[in-house]
């Protein structure tokens, strides 16, 4: 039984129980007794000829490998030897899914010790000596009986990733602020009502969950929190949102079953990058009109609260593909448009702007959510640089984005000035242009993240090899065909969406991607699999490849171990069959490696 938790399972020893033998008293004695001293040669390889050694050397003792990964979770232990001390090399430890009530102070002496798993045990304090593990970087203390963290959790200065999940903490320590290699602080379904002042020192932090707790506010510096992605703040009692001032990097804001009352413009302004803000469950009665300024926005979910309006300035949400509104006493659409969904919404709220600014010149609230966002509303579109965000709003987004303006081409100035601000995110979705404007070059150097998603592009230029840090390119919803060969220079692109073109294969050129993690190109005419190109991309962990016309799958595509989200829906292939499709991608190599020709 191979922890997920494992790094290396060859380096495991594995010591669960038989299913079929009956179920052990819980105790420490089902473990084997050469367990503790494995490391140590045992008393026949040591007196072994050298005849014996020829035939088996690799038995030898002086051959054996010390034991680095240690899983016995799942046994019913309820005590830990001390003898685990002997496992000086181990650097690996798995306990979850035991009976343990405490630990061995000698636990300690395990100075190489990376990864401790104790979780779903039933500990309630930790030895102090545990506190002194020099190595430590990954600590899992969910599911347990913890009332408190105990202070010394800030002597582990390597820690980077903690779990205290499902327990009964009430708060957490002075000085935990520390802990400034923290990635990952989860600290869900707890009793914690205030943070400490200085968890903003832990400027590493890219992932916090205090979903289930009892707060009733966040930290006032929680902009000194500069790398923060992804926020858990659900089924709290928390009041109102902060500004944010300072967390640019957040990507997800997760907020629902609160006592919410209003959005924060400020926020709305703070926050660029912002894909997914779920406010639902709340007592929001209004919608800011700022909230086109969450240009990046995917996902809005503001269901179950009280809102009777919806802005016209949401129709400028070039990315927002889920609007969740149910459960509020919306007056201003009809329940039968509500009920089509997102594009029938944000389709009615653009043709309501659209007649505002013509009936009243674009002084209406639609046109001046539209001008808002970014420029004219509409019709009243041009290629005029008043279209375009001024100079303090590129310095402080760091972000050239204007959508839904129709754009044909945009001038070299607009670029130049991006360039001369840093920018290094650039926006073109929904406009009309046929190819990359030509001024994109003079941000070659700067450009990361690259979006020209639903326009009217039949063909890329070459200059796009000269992209050298670019990381995310979209290009879906166009009239593409195929892509420039030089595009397989582009090392640092890891993500790449072609989704929604004319592609009738996949372009050679994308073979050559070695950094390549995400391939979106669902919605093509794709007609067959390039296996062996496929296997030139080691870093591909996401292939989309749904409604394309591939009638065929290779069973050897089972054998990309790197792939673990596959899409194949909607193609007309036989096998494999809808029923393992929907099983998901396990599944589906599973069955495609046990169909390799052996």
């Amino acid at each position: 039984m191979a922890s997920s938790e494992s790094e290396d399972p060859d380096d495991e020893l594995e010591l669960e129980l038989d299913e079929d033998e009956p179920a052990p008293q819980p105790s420490e004695e089902a473990l084997p007794k050469r367990l503790y001293d494995i490391n140590d040669a045992d008393a026949e390889s040591k007196a072994a000829t050298l005849e014996q050694l020829c035939i088996k050397d690799e038995d030898a003792w002086w051959n054996q490998v010390p034991l680095t990964n240690l899983d016995l979770s799942s046994n019913a232990l309820t005590k830990l030897s001390p003898k685990i001390e002997n496992l000086q090399s181990l650097t690996v430890l798995i306990l979850h899914d035991n009976a343990l009530a405490s630990l061995p102070p000698e636990i300690g002496k395990l100075e190489k010790l990376m990864r401790l798993n104790v979780s779903r045990n039933k500990l309630s304090d930790l030895p102090r000596e545990l506190y002194s593990l020099p190595e430590l970087r990954h600590l899992n203390l969910s599911y347990n009986q913890f009332n408190e963290l105990n202070p010394d959790i800030s002597d582990l200065h390597m820690l980077e990733f903690l779990d205290a999940g499902h327990n009964n903490i009430q708060s957490l320590p002075g000085g935990i602020g520390f802990l400034v290699r923290l990635t990952a602080l989860l600290l869900p379904h707890n009793h914690i009502k205030d943070l400490p002042p200085d968890l903003v020192n832990m400027r590493s932090l890219q992932r916090v969950d205090l979903m289930q707790n009892d707060l009733t506010c966040l930290p006032e510096d929680m902009g000194l929190l500069r790398k923060l992605q992804f926020l858990y703040i659900q089924h709290n009692d928390i009041l109102e949102l902060s500004d944010f001032e300072g967390n640019e990097a957040l990507t997800e804001l997760h907020a629902s079953n609160n006592y919410i009352e209003k959005i924060p413009i400020r926020m709305c302004e703070n926050l660029p990058h912002l894909k997914v803000l779920d406010l639902r469950d709340n007592k929001i009665s209004e919608l800011p009109d700022e909230l086109c300024l969450l240009r990046n926005l995917n996902r809005l979910d503001v269901s179950n609260n009280s809102i009777d309006t919806l802005p016209v300035s949401l129709s400028s949400l070039a990315h927002l593909i889920s609007l969740q509104v149910e459960g509020n006493p919306i007056k201003s659409i009809r329940r039968d448009i509500l009920q089509c969904g997102t594009s029938r919404i944000l389709k009615t709220l653009q043709e309501r702007s659209l007649a505002k600014s013509k009936e009243e010149g674009g002084s209406t609230d639609g046109a001046a959510g539209a001008r808002l966002c970014g420029g004219e509303s509409g019709a009243a579109a041009s290629n005029t640089a008043a279209n375009y965000p001024d100079r303090y709003k590129l310095r402080h987004t760091r972000t050239l984005a204007v959508n839904l303006e129709e754009l044909t081409d945009v001038p070299d100035e607009v670029f130049q000035l991006a360039q001369a601000e840093g920018v290094h995110v650039v926006d073109f979705a929904r406009n009309n242009l046929r190819t990359l404007p030509k001024g994109l070059q003079h941000m070659q150097q700067l450009v990361t993240e690259l979006v020209l998603a639903h326009n009217l592009i039949a063909q890329v230029p070459q200059f796009i090899s000269q992209f050298t840090r670019i990381s995310l390119l979209n290009l879906s919803n166009n009239l593409l065909t195929d892509l420039p060969k030089e595009f397989g220079v582009l090392n640092t692109l890891r993500e790449l969406n072609i989704a929604n073109n004319r592609f009738a294969f996949i372009p050679n050129g994308l073979y050559d991607l070695q950094g390549l993690e995400i391939l979106i190109a669902s919605d093509n005419h794709i007609k067959e699999l390039n296996v062996s190109g496929l296997k030139c991309m080691p870093r591909l962990s996401t292939l989309d490849l749904r409604n394309n016309d591939i009638d065929f799958i290779p069973p050897i595509l089972g054998t990309l171990t790197n792939i673990t989200h596959l899409e194949l829906v909607g193609n007309p292939f036989r096998q494999p069959r809808h029923q393992i499709l929907m099983k998901g991608t396990e599944s589906i190599m599973s069955y495609l490696r046990d169909r390799v020709p052996r």
